[in-house]
């Protein structure tokens, strides 16, 4: 019996170097041998396969460990692994070798499997290393912490005589938000700087509180002196002076700002009644104006006609022919009349809406055609390109000097720019449309 020999190998990764399909046979019964230097064992049958389909069947259950092997090896190599985890891996791997009923060079995996050991002890340099790099990183993430909530105290000390009663309290929520995402300290460090923070806040609170309640004492007289300007608006309400009514009612606006402002729920149901009152005499001055206004009526059948040819603008397909027509037909809606406010506004809205779909689409049409846009996005998809041919060529001598996890790198680094490159291509070959 003829068996491949890689007596040479000792990378634990020799085992997958050649067929590993040239280790094994299928007799005619479908039965699947392995070959080995003590003879021939069988591993198995893959009922209802053919010989090819049973024989790859058992060389992937050889590849999936040996690669296994490899991957072990890799990650001892990176210093991502613990020895003592490295070394329970390598035992665990000796009985999967040994039980394996595979197709492919057993014995070189099982010495590949014994190589390891030798490896664990070569990189324990390099775990040892980044275990310092870690106790580094985690000291300066501590100190970030720190810093992080440091300043949040400061910030809130300097907020504790705050006057700007709404900013402030925003800003404090939006503080205590911010303590609550940041890091966690140890307890005492943390404890320290929240009373801190704490006492900074209750020290506002109070105030506000305080000012506040000196607040509803002085609403007693906002509210009798907006009582006296909703009586006298309720028996302005009726009025058919207009003129002199219109500007008295002016001036009972002025007067109510003046007055001051008192609780908000009681505020808003005065000013319902004084609005109430101030409507109910516009709403009659407006119908009396309507009265001898017969044009207002015309006007507003002339909008409504014009509306609809705006309208019949939308969608746009020629956005030069769109901008034609619409300047033309905007001249005709200006020089029309006065309209009725009321129905005027929906009108109002349906006419900004066609501006506005044509605006975007003109500003859309022109960052489309920006010259240092597609430049930009030129040089972009160009660096990218050039990026991952280096990175190609960075993986292909990697590969020749033997060096295949920093090929690996280099190759996964081409294959995310690869990534970046196509939403590059894409956003660039959207300029011009």
């Amino acid at each position: 019996m003829d068996l491949p020999t890689h007596a040479n190998l000792t990378s634990p990764a020799s085992a997958l170097v050649g067929d590993p399909a040239a280790f094994g046979r299928v007799a005619e019964d479908g039965t699947v041998y392995v070959k080995t230097s003590h003879g021939e064992r069988a591993v198995g049958s893959y009922p209802g396969k053919s010989a090819e389909e049973a024989l790859s069947y058992f060389v992937r259950k050889f590849e999936a460990l040996a690669s296994e092997v490899a991957l072990l090896a890799a990650r001892i190599k990176s210093g991502a692994m613990v020895p003592d985890d490295a070394l329970a891996a390598v035992n665990k791997l000796r009985e999967q070798v040994a039980a394996l009923n595979g197709v492919g060079d057993l014995e070189t995996l099982a010495q590949s499997v014994e190589q390891i050991p030798n490896l664990i002890e070569g990189h324990k340099a390099a775990y040892e290393a980044k275990q310092a790099a870690e106790k580094v990183a985690k000291e300066a993430k501590r100190a970030a912490a720190l810093e992080i909530k440091e300043k949040l105290v400061a910030e809130a000390e300097s907020l504790a005589l705050s006057e700007n009663w709404k900013a402030t309290s925003e800003r404090l929520k939006v503080l205590l938000d911010e303590w609550k995402a940041a890091p966690r300290l140890d307890k005492k460090s943390d404890a320290d700087l929240w009373k801190r923070f704490s006492s900074s806040r209750n020290k506002f609170d109070k105030r506000r509180r305080t000012h506040f309640a000196k607040l509803e004492a002085d609403s007693a007289v906002v509210v009798t002196r907006k009582q006296e300007i909703i009586t006298e608006a309720l028996a302005l309400a009726t009025s058919k002076d207009w003129l002199a009514t219109a500007n008295r009612f002016k001036a009972l606006m002025t007067e109510w700002k003046a007055a001051g402002r008192g609780k908000r729920n009681v505020d808003t149901k005065m000013w319902e009644q004084f609005k109430a009152a101030q409507d109910q005499f516009f709403a009659a001055k407006n119908v009396d104006l309507e009265k001898r206004q017969g044009t207002m009526s015309e006007n507003l059948k002339k909008r409504e006609e014009l509306i609809l040819q705006i309208e019949a603008l939308s969608p746009v397909t020629d956005l030069t022919a769109a901008r034609k027509a619409f300047r033309e037909l905007s001249e005709k809606w200006f020089k029309i009349g006065m309209t009725e406010r009321s129905k005027r506004a929906a009108l109002d809205a349906r006419f900004e809406k066609i501006e506005s779909e044509i605006a975007e689409l003109q500003s859309a049409h022109d960052r489309r055609t920006d010259p240092s846009a597609i430049a930009q996005a030129n040089s972009l998809v160009t660096g990218l390109q050039e990026a991952i041919a280096n990175y190609e060529k960075q993986a292909e001598k990697a590969e020749a000097a033997g060096n295949s996890a920093k090929a690996m790198v280099a190759r996964e680094a081409a294959a995310a720019r690869r990534t970046w490159l196509a939403e590059a291509q894409k956003g660039l070959s959207e300029f011009g449309k």
